[in-house]
């Protein structure tokens, strides 16, 4: 493949050509060979291919095939009520109907009863937008005998009832629900393409085995024109190198301040991470989440790779903290876009600085990555670009305005290397991966507004995986 007529770092007139997944030469003048594939990108820039540090591809799938029931899809009781019962009966022969991004701000704190109210013949899960909870009618809390199952995120009234809300519980339900057909990623692969990704750290923690296997199988067959990191369990150490296409990430912790672990216990699943070689990334969206998650450090002693996932409060001795362990944070400013107005009201006003902070991390030196948190965000990186520029909320108001930061930098959210997000950017010489995105236009007017809109071709590995038009 040779890409002519590019413009790179802002130099015009620049040719790149690609051969066995790679940049074989960048440079002026360069010449088709007889079989080449040729792409003229007229002008416009050409940029390194963006990875999302921080997203979930299966649930993502799932979602896909989910009823939408956010405030911005159903925002009222009653229209939510609709659409649950328009929803066609899912893929799976007991007919659940599975929701998902639900807000109280559609009809409040959902029970049980509520959600009985909406639909009461069929079973009915609805996952939490922040991802942490799922909430079931009676129909499905009698098909997975909820009463009597033994789980500690099962909640339960004072007589030891389940009210219908499960916390922090997807293996467990999982596992109740039975084994499936296994998601179809064609369609979130083609979706990543087209905004220009190219990579992916799948964040998910209970990733293992069958996980890698599963992701092994669609990167084999082309549903995933993407390169893959996978974050999970201690178990996906054994399991993910030897498949193949998949690289493997982080040990994922999970803090959730509901049940937060003693600091001993936490210390000590950091020590057997790096102790099998790999680094430790931390799930902590609250202050208490996030402290904890420093002092375990402090203890454990930090290794390069080893992050912050969120940080979604963070003060300035957080920053200085981590700056001192050589922790890189990854954030998600697409949530400032997508969730601050809910911020601005529901959050205590002292805090709203500290949240989703960028120039705060960038200028105090710690080392900073994104990802979009998709399905519970937006998988377009592009949003959560713009977002760490304008810091505007959907409804237009302005949310940690001092934390914003330049086009540029904000690119770079997305250009880092997987295992070290926030560190120097890939860049497009030769003997570099051949992963780049060609837009519509020079970076000099992409960068007035950062938009999925000018993707024009996504190349992965030296092959196209996306082309408007």
């Amino acid at each position: 493949m040779l890409v002519v007529n590019a413009e790179i770092d802002g130099r015009s007139g620049l040719d790149l050509r690609c051969g066995d997944g790679v940049l074989v030469e960048v440079g002026h003048g360069l010449q088709a060979n007889g079989d080449e594939l040729v792409i003229d990108a007229r002008g416009g820039a050409v940029i390194a291919g963006l990875h999302d540090h921080h997203l979930h591809l299966l649930a993502l799938a799932a979602a896909r095939n989910s009823v939408a029931c956010g405030p911005g899809d159903t925002p009222d009781a009653e229209s939510m009520r609709r659409a649950l019962v328009a929803a066609p009966v899912a893929r799976d022969a007991r007919g659940w109907i599975r929701a998902v991004g639900y807000h109280e701000a559609v009809a409040g704190q959902l029970t049980r009863e509520l959600l009985d109210g909406m639909m009461a013949d069929r079973p009915l899960r609805v996952q939490h937008r922040g991802g942490a909870a799922w909430v079931f009618n009676s129909a499905a809390c009698r098909m997975l005998k909820l009463d009597a199952a033994d789980h500690v995120g099962i909640e339960r009234d004072s007589k030891g009832h389940a009210t219908g809300r499960l916390f922090r519980g997807d293996q467990w339900l999982r596992g109740q629900l039975g084994a499936g057909a296994a998601p179809d990623l064609s369609q979130v692969g083609a979706e990543l393409a087209s905004v220009g990704v190219t990579g992916v750290t799948d964040a998910t923690p209970s990733n293992g085995a069958d996980e890698a296997a599963l992701f092994g199988r669609a990167l084999a067959d082309g549903g995933l024109p993407l390169r893959l990191t996978l974050m999970g369990s201690f178990e996906l150490g054994d399991h993910g190198s030897m498949v193949d296409g998949v690289e493997t990430g982080a040990v994922k912790l999970v803090l959730d301040e509901r049940a937060l672990p003693a600091i001993d216990e936490l210390v000590a699943d950091m020590g057997r991470a790096h102790d099998s070689g790999r680094a430790v990334a931390v799930h902590c969206v609250t202050r208490v989440e996030l402290f904890l998650a420093l002092a375990a450090f402090e203890q454990a002693g930090a290794v390069p790779g080893d992050r912050l996932e969120h940080a979604s409060v963070c003060p300035d001795e957080a920053v200085q903290l981590a700056r001192g362990l050589g922790l890189a944070v990854v954030t998600q400013p697409g949530f400032v876009r997508s969730r601050g107005d809910a911020y601005l009201r529901e959050v205590e006003r002292s805090d709203h600085p500290l949240l989703y902070r960028c120039r705060g991390f960038v200028d105090g030196g710690v080392r900073l990555g994104a990802g979009t948190d998709a399905p519970f965000g937006d998988a377009d990186p592009w949003l959560a670009m713009q977002a760490a520029v304008d810091r505007q909320t959907s409804g237009g108001r302005g949310l940690g305005i001092d934390e914003s930061l330049t086009p540029e930098q904000a690119l770079e959210l997305f250009t880092g290397w997987p295992h070290n997000p926030g560190g120097p950017p890939r860049r497009l010489a030769a003997g570099e991966p051949a992963d780049l995105v060609v837009l519509d236009r020079k970076w000099s007017r992409a960068r007035d507004e950062l938009s999925s809109s000018m993707v024009r071709t996504t190349v992965t590995r030296g092959r196209v995986s996306f082309a408007r038009n």
